[in-house]
Order: C-alpha cells, then sequence, then structure tokens
C-alpha cells in the first residue's frame, strides 16, 4: 500500500497543471496572448456596469479592460473589419470603425475577465458560463452593435478582410440598387447570421447549417412561419440540442427582419 501511494503522490506531482484560459490577439500573422489574471492585474483593469446584459439579462458588473487599448498593443487596426471566435465556433464579425465611432459620448467596448476564484453564473440552458472572456458594452445604442457583438466564451480577437472581399459568393446581385431591400439585408444577415451560419459556403462557421445549400429557407418555410422562427425558434420546433436564439425587435426591427428574409430570398436565386 505505501508503494502504491508513493507511486500516486508521484503521478500526481508529475501532472501538468490545470491550464489557464488565455486570450489571443492576432494581426499580420503574429499572436499577442494574455492570460484571466494578466488581464485583470493590468492597471487600465475598471468595473463596467452594462444595465442591461445580453448573456445572462438585467444589470451586471464585471472587472473589465477596454477593447481599444488591447488592440492597439497587439497592432490591430480598428478601422478594419475585426472578427471574435468564441470556444464553442460562434464567429462574430465587427465592421470597420465599431470599436471608434462616437468618440468618448460612443458605444464602448471592453473585455469582461471571469475570476478564477469566482465564477460567472452559468447561462441559461447551458453547462457553462460567459467566460473566460466576454465582450460587453456600455452605451450600445450610440454605435451599429447587434446583440451578436455581444461575444462570449471569447478566445481570440483577430484582424479580418471585409467578408464581401473574402466570401464573394455571399454577396446580392450587382445590378440590385443601393438601397434595396435584399442588399440591405446582406448587412443584417452578416453581423447577426454569419457568427453560426453560412451562405454558399462562404463564411467559417458551422455551428448552424449553410442557408443556400443545399437548399435555402424560403424554399421550405412560408414567409410567416421563417418571420416567427427568427423571432422565437422555440415557437416553431425545438429540440434539447438547439442553439439558435431568437432576434426581438429590438435587436433585428420588423423593416431589417424583412430585408434579411428579402436577402434570403435573393440568394435562393445565386445559388453557387
Amino acid at each position: 500500500m505505501a508503494a502504491l501511494a508513493c507511486a500516486l503522490a508521484l503521478m500526481l506531482a508529475g501532472a501538468p497543471a490545470r491550464s489557464e484560459p488565455v486570450l489571443s490577439l492576432k494581426a499580420d500573422g503574429a499572436a499577442r496572448t494574455y492570460t484571466a489574471a494578466q488581464l485583470l492585474a493590468r492597471p487600465d483593469a475598471v468595473s463596467v456596469s452594462v444595465p442591461s446584459d445580453i448573456a445572462y439579462g438585467g444589470r451586471a458588473t464585471y472587472r473589465a479592460v477596454p477593447v481599444l487599448a488591447l488592440l492597439a498593443e497587439a497592432g490591430i487596426p480598428t478601422d478594419a473589419p475585426i472578427e471574435v471566435k468564441a470556444l464553442d465556433g460562434f464567429i462574430a464579425h465587427y465592421p470597420a470603425g465599431i470599436f471608434t465611432e462616437g468618440g468618448p459620448d460612443g458605444a464602448r467596448a471592453f473585455v469582461a475577465v471571469e475570476p478564477h476564484h469566482a465564477p460567472w453564473p452559468k447561462l441559461k440552458g447551458k453547462v457553462a458560463t460567459a467566460g473566460p472572456f466576454y465582450i460587453v458594452w456600455q452605451n450600445p445604442k450610440a454605435g451599429r452593435v447587434s446583440s451578436e457583438h455581444w461575444a462570449y466564451q471569447v478566445a481570440s480577437i483577430e484582424s479580418a478582410l471585409d467578408p464581401l472581399v473574402r466570401w464573394p459568393q455571399i454577396d446580392v446581385a450587382p445590378s440590385l440598387p443601393v438601397d434595396a431591400p435584399a442588399r440591405r439585408g446582406l448587412t443584417v444577415f452578416i453581423h447577426n447570421c454569419m457568427p453560426c451560419h453560412q451562405m454558399n459556403g462562404g463564411g467559417e462557421s458551422t455551428i448552424g447549417p449553410d442557408l443556400n445549400l443545399p437548399m435555402n429557407p424560403t424554399e421550405y418555410f412560408q414567409p410567416a412561419a421563417l418571420h416567427r422562427l427568427i423571432r422565437d425558434p422555440a415557437a416553431v420546433r425545438t429540440w434539447p440540442e438547439r442553439r439558435m436564439p431568437g432576434f426581438d425587435a429590438a435587436t433585428i426591427p420588423d423593416r431589417a427582419l424583412d430585408d434579411l428574409i428579402a436577402y434570403l430570398d435573393a440568394m435562393r436565386h445565386r445559388r453557387k
């Protein structure tokens, strides 16, 4: 027994310690990494209070670091698109300038950090928290901030090309006027749908299905049912592993939802 106890002690002593979560910031092939402890120890770490937290609902307070400070250190330009990738495969697309527009009175983004000694509550219906890193906003209505820009379980923040440059197959027909509903709907799609879906194989996330291959939702949903599915997926179909959230009118106003459906309908004629 003594020999067995000794062997177990040696095995445990040699076992690697559980790795601390790391946030990666990537630009031009280079990466800069931060542990949660390093971020919390920074002099610019502040207490951030948000009145309408997207992940948990209601008011919440976090210890957080300004996103702009981290972008500057990593050499990630703010006048170009940025991608935020999550541990579960969610990929949020942030348009150029979203982190700087409006100046001091504009929307301000922070990386909230989950303390190791005081983990956050588990997300509703999930087995994990919003940590280890979570993008939160103050004054989000002053900018182009959608609910998908409150990315949680963040693994990396990366400089990226415009989605239309990377994946031209998601674009509408060039002949469509600038103010065409389908063209406006393309923007709604990029901000709200591309974090989980592809279009004609364009995009990175595979959490949800491609919305044009092999078929488009407008081909198997009546308009009213598709509208309701986007507003409240569980009201149309649900199962234990369903992950799609609902998008209320505050997130996607009625006109924008009509534009999104117009975009989907237009893209069924541009299957590639």
